[in-house]
């Protein structure tokens, strides 16, 4: 009976073919495998402290980059014209520093004030939760 191979079972093979070699050099088998081990650690820093090119001019804006219609009521806090969303946040968290909203027992606790209570809709949001009624905002 001839047995058909595919490359599944020839890519099985292979790691079983392998396995003889490490037995009879276990010293040899370890320091490769350390190495392997030492590549991908170095790899996964590398990825890490790359950082993401600015658009090219051509380029489509992303969801963070695309300038959005603020409402009234967040007008006030960010201004009137268009502006991006990540843009929204750091003028919305900078209000909130600016005018000690956080609460200073709970952090990630804002207490609204007149113009904050417009955007949120209640006293109190979280920071997690900030973002969801800031949403409501944008158009």
């Amino acid at each position: 009976m001839a047995i058909k191979t595919t490359k599944k079972a020839e890519t099985k093979a292979e790691p079983e073919a392998a396995a003889p070699k490490a037995k009879a050099a276990p010293k040899a088998a370890a320091a490769k495998d350390d190495a392997k081990d030492e590549s991908k650690d170095s790899a996964k820093e590398t990825a890490k402290g790359k950082k993401v090119a600015a658009p090219k001019s051509g380029d489509k804006p992303n969801a963070l980059q695309k300038p959005l219609q603020p409402t009234p009521e967040l007008a006030a806090i960010v201004g009137d014209s268009p502006i991006p969303r990540g843009e929204v946040v750091s003028k919305v968290w900078d209000y909130i520093r600016t005018h000690s909203l956080q609460n200073p027992e709970n952090k990630r606790e804002i207490l609204a004030d007149d113009k904050l209570k417009k955007v949120f809709g209640k006293d109190k949001a979280t920071m997690f939760e900030m973002n969801k009624y800031l949403a409501q905002h944008l158009k």
